[in-house]
């Protein structure tokens, strides 16, 4: 049985887009409040010096780093940025990486919904790179060479839309996500937390920094879960504490040490059910989306441990040098059931309900065990000038980065067996679970140089980089594959005395792909090339950020499965994505914040299933209750068009639209905050996607977490 659209699903993208354009000028002119209204008054001890890393207050940071490797205003920035801030993440009540990126624009943040392994985030049609201080958290490896970050670690989460292959080397054409960790202040920031929340959700949290002398200052950060999730005898448990230390002995150097570790004890919410029982009828009726096919018992743990440093010297008041570096071990345990989702479609081969095509209640089920030992380093390390020649002002950016993975497998043989999904019965042995055959190791290495000019010449902005790229990957015992690439970027902006500034820009990416065709050939590098165009809207003195865009997104070599052999890939000449993005975040009369996109994306179909259309606006309004201030409510609406995965060469099933609610009411102190969100209020069950070999993915039910946050 299909789920129904939402009433007004249809309007929400159209009322979003016109709503940009007619509301920024009142949102202009109602940024201060009128004559005889006293509006809540915020102060920041920090908003004269507030860089790419420093803490914000509000929802709009004026500043980045991730799209210019420089401490750059966003109004000085030839392409798309979006920056998700601390309170945006504590006001959302953000529990996962995808839930904070729900609001961004370009961004669909549950690109395979409900999944306890992963973060199936994407950008413009594809996956972005992910990375932490700006370093990448893994280099290979979909699900088991990483752990889940927890946005309690994290100041502000920075998405660059578009190739990256310039700054950060080998990576996606759908640009990248970089997490930005707290870090030591010297001033005092203490508090710690509980959470209470659905499906047994229990965590206790400590975020402590502060100066220990003139020169050196602490943080701090560690939670404890432990919680269920939507899917029956799917745990979702942590541990997590992360220290870091900073050191300042004068104006001029930086040196900040950061450990960290995390523990995950949980399974897998991703069950691959069939398209008939999710999505299409059942004789059944729909599957439930708490069912769960495998055995009590299975897990997808993982252990995380990272050092490393971030160091800064200014020479002058011209150069600086800067070095970031990470070595993190990653130690994965997969070991679950999951359906064959070979075969579950239309055609019903083998697999699927093939095993059960009159009846379908019987699902063949496939079980797993992967043990995977990875190890990565990665050092990044550049000068920073400013320079003038004549009229033209200079920042010029060159350095070298450089890292390592190394990656161990152990695994098992796959092995069958068939369930009722409809009434379940647990208890099926499994007598190879612990027969595990260590496979070959892999290597993969990455050495890029770079160099990058940002001039200004009166209102005139002119961004141009180069670089390039030797990228390795081997097999012990086996093959070596090198691939080298030089990568570019321009970028134009002209910024009007008024705040807007139109901007024009060109970006590539490059990604090695292992692998090889049927006929015997490596498979190429994919490569991508950008065209956007857009403008922003910063005005001075008004609480105004508003980005439009629209980008024209190649890519060339993206690999599909071979139909006749899935062992190989098949290398599709040219794939095309276009679009428009509008974006708003802003302050009205200085008690309700507002944030609103609009995205329209007609992407190549054999790029798998995305939505023509995505909105989303959020509004926290802040008030007094009986003469009582500290109060504020929000609520938020996100839009998801309908769309049909066409990728591998074949048709799924029409995944209908949907609208989610989501809902925030809390009350601060000086000391005290309380709160209570609720994600997808009106508990909707829907497909996030259906994918066109035959599975369905579910999207997250209602989720409420109530907290209570102590501040000393």
């Amino acid at each position: 049985m299909s789920i129904a659209q939402a009433p007004f699903a249809r309007r929400a993208a159209t009322l979003a887009a016109l709503a940009f354009v007619h509301a920024l000028p009142a949102f202009a002119q109602q940024a201060e409040p009128s004559a005889g209204t006293l509006g809540e008054i915020r102060v920041n001890a920090n908003a004269e010096r507030e860089t790419a890393t420093s803490p914000v207050v509000g929802y709009r940071a004026k500043r980045a780093a991730t799209a210019t490797k420089t401490d750059t205003p966003l109004a000085e920035t030839p392409q798309s940025v979006t920056v998700i801030t601390r309170d945006q993440l504590v006001d959302q009540g953000a529990t996962n990486l995808q839930d904070a990126l729900t609001y961004a624009a370009g961004v669909r943040s549950d690109g395979y919904g409900l999944d306890s392994r992963a973060d199936s985030v994407m950008i413009r049609g594809t996956e972005p790179s992910i990375y932490l201080d700006g370093l990448q958290q893994n280099s290979a490896g979909w699900y088991t060479s990483t752990t889940r970050p927890d946005p309690y670690t994290m100041e502000r989460i920075e998405v660059l839309r578009g190739p990256a292959g310039m700054l950060f080397g080998a990576g996606t054409a759908a640009g990248v996500v970089n997490m930005v960790s707290k870090r030591p202040l010297q001033e005092v920031q203490r508090e710690v937390g509980v959470q209470f929340g659905s499906w047994g959700r229990k965590q206790v949290q400590a975020d402590l920094t502060g100066p220990l002398s003139e020169q050196w200052s602490y943080r701090l950060v560690a939670l404890h879960r432990q919680a269920d999730t939507q899917v029956d005898h799917v745990p979702d448990d942590r541990t997590l504490v992360a220290p870091s230390l900073a050191w300042r002995p004068d104006g001029a150097t930086s040196l900040i040490l950061q450990g960290f570790w995390q523990k995950d004890k949980t399974g897998s919410t991703s069950q691959f059910f069939p398209w008939a029982g999710t999505l299409l009828s059942n004789p059944n009726g729909q599957l439930p989306t708490s069912r769960f096919i495998g055995e009590p018992g299975d897990g997808y743990d993982s252990d995380r441990k990272s050092f490393g440093w971030q160091f800064e010297h200014r020479f002058n008041d011209q150069w600086t040098l800067r070095q970031n570096l990470r070595t993190s071990r990653n130690e994965n345990d997969s070991d679950y059931f999951y359906a064959n989702f070979f075969g579950n479609g239309a055609d019903v081969p083998p697999g699927g309900w093939s095993v059960d095509p009159v009846n379908q209640r019987l699902i063949e089920r496939i079980y797993s065990r992967t043990i995977t030992r990875t190890r990565m380093t990665g050092v990044d390390t550049h000068a920073e000038g400013r320079l003038q020649t004549g009229a033209v002002q200079h920042t010029l950016l060159t350095g070298l980065d450089y890292s390592r993975q190394r990656e161990h497998k152990r695994q098992g043989a796959y092995q069958y067996s068939v369930i009722d999904a409809y009434a379940p019965v647990y208890g099926v042995d499994v007598p190879d679970r612990g027969n595990l055959v260590d496979q070959p190791g892999t290597t993969q290495r990455n050495i890029g140089v770079y160099l990058q000019d940002q001039m200004k010449l009166d209102r005139w902005i002119f961004v141009a980089g180069l670089r390039h790229d030797r990228a390795t990957a081997s097999t012990d015992g086996g093959a070596k594959e090198t691939t080298t690439a030089t990568t570019k970027r321009l970028g134009l902006m002209y910024a009007l005395p008024a705040g807007w500034s139109p901007y024009l820009s060109y970006t590539e990416s490059f990604t090695p792909q292992a692998g090889q065709t049927a006929a015997g050939g490596l498979l190429k590098p994919l490569r991508g090339e950008q065209v956007e165009a857009g403008v922003k809207y910063l005005p001075e003195g008004v609480p105004m950020a508003f980005t439009a865009s629209v980008y024209r997104l190649k890519e060339k070599n993206r690999t599909i499965g071979d139909t006749t052999d899935p062992r190989y890939g098949v290398l599709l000449d040219e794939t095309r994505n276009k679009g428009v993005e509008l974006e708003m975040k802003t302050t009205v009369a200085r008690n309700t914040d507002v944030i609103a996109h609009f995205n329209y994306t007609d992407a190549d179909e054999k790029l798998g299933g995305m939505p023509r259309r995505q909105a989303a606006v959020w509004a926290k309004q802040r008030f007094a209750l009986a003469g009582i201030s500290g109060f504020s409510a929000g609520a938020g609406l996100r839009f998801m068009s309908s769309f049909t995965d066409q990728s591998g060469g074949s048709s799924g099933p029409r995944v209908p639209s949907v609208t989610l609610l989501d809902l925030l009411l809390a009350y601060d102190t000086d000391t005290w905050r309380f709160a209570l969100n609720v994600n997808n209020a009106t508990d909707k069950t829907y497909v996030s996607t259906c994918l066109s070999r035959g599975d369905c993915w579910w999207g997250a039910r209602r989720n409420v977490v109530a907290s209570a946050t102590y501040r000393f």
